[in-house]
């Protein structure tokens, strides 16, 4: 004891963590004070970081105060049953950590700790937080699951720099619309466990969350302002009181995973046959059938449906394998569009109303429509700023588009494509999202994308082997998202691992057999998809993309080097196990 003590001296830090210890040793309040008459005391500093935890601690007293130039406390894992006043007095603490004791309250002096970051104070048996956290202004992260709240404190509005909030297991009643509307930063949020009934309208605001979790609530609608959480990967809000799902579900363009079981649904809604989910739990429902449309969301691995009255198909489909179902529904598919009415006229007056409505809205969608060339007369704006071609029978772009120097965004999904349409996208300079995934692209060309500066979302998956050897990503650094599935890719591109804006990168379903270790230069990357590759092993630098990553896939490779219960319990635990294997630096 008295070496790591003495060695704190001159560190700054001092970890005393699992030793038994009943009480704080008084050496420790007394850090510069104890030295002895052979210590360098001109070389000793003051403690910066104090770690406690897992020990027998049932009394944190005044003394501590007299640490004011501490920035990390834990005392996780005791017996404390309070906080003492000198909290308030610990003016440079950034991260504090008083989680599994048995604190029943939190003192208001904590308000005069302004420079905390994080807060640890979950498992505890809290009834209430403190209002004075609401002039903590820096609050980052604030973890307060499974206590006694009722209600948080209506000045936690004020800390606008909130990106994590874990509130798991209390007896939360509401979120105020305030309280949303002031987090917009937030990219997680876990409300699960509580006695909710709602969800706020303002829950649109938070267009960074990536994910959401209300299960086991009392939550009987999802409000159509949802489809504002335009970054939404993981959304769960199984065990609730859901009869029906807003039709706005489907713009979620990014939502991985989709958990729906325990409810009262009726029916799933055609229009989220358009999300592109990897995992879709419907089970313990009261689904009678299904839309044909779901055999189109070709992306789902996982569909569960048991616990549900469906009549409409065989119990060895519903109970089947995912892709068997998703088959026999396309099949239905096709079979209803034979017998259906489908004439010229239709598609013309679709063709028509699709061109009035882009005078107005700037849009111009004609998506689906069986197209192989576009008419002429749909370009009667040259203001479009979106342009939606996709699941036609286009083979090269009109020549029109030319004209359409605003176009932010054009998708060209599922056509039949196959040149590189580098002459008309050369004169779309402020173009900054492009998907031309699923087409039959020969090859793409090192240069095509040179002249697309502003480009934030790039999506060319599905066009196998169409990516030439010297192709580079280089020429890209505006690039936010960049989807390459299914492109039969041996290794990461080149230019790929400069890309400092990249937050999103899809690289699922290739022949990847390895990840470089330079992947820890994109720090901003947020979502990462690996799933259905060669990958057996990772590179402990990965490690390091903690904490900007949040979605972290893997399914579908043959990994040895990580147990499988670590793999199952997520992002958190896989990089916080490759972060450990770093050597020391």
């Amino acid at each position: 004891m008295e070496r790591v003590i003495k060695a704190a001296r001159s560190s700054g830090s001092l970890n005393l963590s699992n030793r038994s210890l009943k009480e704080v040793p008084e050496e420790i309040y007394r850090n510069l004070d104890s030295h002895r008459e052979d210590d360098k005391w001109w070389e000793a500093v003051e403690l910066q970081k104090l770690i406690l935890a897992h020990n027998n601690l049932e009394v944190l007293n005044e003394d501590l105060k007299t640490l004011n130039m501490l920035t990390v406390l834990n005392v996780s894992h005791n017996k404390l049953s309070s906080l003492p006043i000198a909290i308030g007095e610990l003016p440079l603490l950034k991260a504090l950590d008083v989680s599994f004791n048995l604190i029943t309250s939190i003192p208001e002096e904590i308000g005069s700790v302004t420079s905390l970051v994080k807060l640890d104070c979950s498992s505890n048996q809290l009834k209430e937080l403190p209002s004075s956290l609401g002039r903590c202004l820096d609050l980052s992260e604030l973890k307060a699951s499974n206590n006694c709240l009722t209600k948080l404190p209506d000045e936690l509005a004020n800390c606008s720099k909130l990106i994590k909030l874990d509130v798991e297991g209390n007896k939360l009643a509401s979120f105020t619309e305030k309280m949303l509307m002031s987090w917009t930063l937030l990219i997680e949020i876990n409300a699960a466990r509580n006695l909710l009934t709602s969800i706020p309208e303002s829950i649109g605001l938070l267009v960074k969350l990536i994910r959401l979790d209300f299960h086991q609530n009392k939550i009987s609608s999802i409000p159509s302002s949802i489809m504002g959480c335009s970054s939404l990967a993981e959304f769960y809000m199984g065990t609730n009181l859901l009869s029906s799902l807003p039709a706005e579900i489907g713009a979620l363009s990014r939502l991985g995973t989709l958990d729906l079981h325990s409810n009262q649904l009726k029916e799933y809604p055609v229009e989220a046959c358009n999300l592109r989910l990897s995992v879709l739990d419907l089970s313990n429902n009261s689904l009678s059938g299904l839309p044909a449309e779901i055999g189109t969301m070709t992306s789902l691995r996982k569909l569960l449906l048991a616990g549900n009255p469906i009549r409409t198909l065989r119990s060895s489909l519903v109970s089947g394998p995912t892709p068997i179902l998703l088959k026999y529904l396309r099949s239905r598919l096709s079979a209803d569009e034979e017998s259906g009415s489908g004439t010229k006229t239709m598609k013309d007056d679709q063709i028509a109303r699709a061109t009035r409505l882009s005078l107005s809205s700037k849009e111009l969608n004609l998506s689906g429509l069986g197209l192989t060339t576009v008419p002429p007369t749909v370009w009667e704006t040259e203001d479009v700023v979106r342009v939606d071609l996709s699941k036609n029978s286009i083979e090269e772009l009109p020549n029109e588009l030319s004209t359409c120097s605003s176009l932010q965004a054009l998708t060209l999904s599922g056509n039949k494509i196959r040149e590189w349409p580098g002459a008309v996208l050369s004169t779309l300079p402020n173009l900054s999202c492009l998907k031309l995934d699923n087409n039959p692209l020969v090859q793409i060309t090192c240069n095509g994308l040179e002249s697309l500066t502003h480009i934030k979302i790039l999506d060319l998956s599905g066009n196998k082997s169409s990516l030439l050897e010297s192709f580079s990503f280089s020429s890209l650094p505006q690039l936010e998202e960049l989807y390459l599935r299914r492109m039969q890719l041996n290794e990461v591109p080149q230019g790929l691992l400069t890309l400092q804006r990249l937050q999103i990168l899809d690289l699922s379903q290739n022949n990847l057999a390895s990840m470089p270790k330079e992947i820890k230069g994109l720090t901003s990357l947020a979502e990462l998809d690996l799933s259905d590759n060669n990958i057996s092993i990772l590179p402990p630098e990965m490690g390091l993309l903690e904490p900007s990553l949040q979605v972290l896939k893997l399914d579908g490779n043959p990994l040895r080097s990580i147990r499988r219960p670590i793999l199952d319990r997520g992002t958190k635990a896989i990089l916080k196990y490759l972060k450990d294997k770093l050597p020391d630096q």
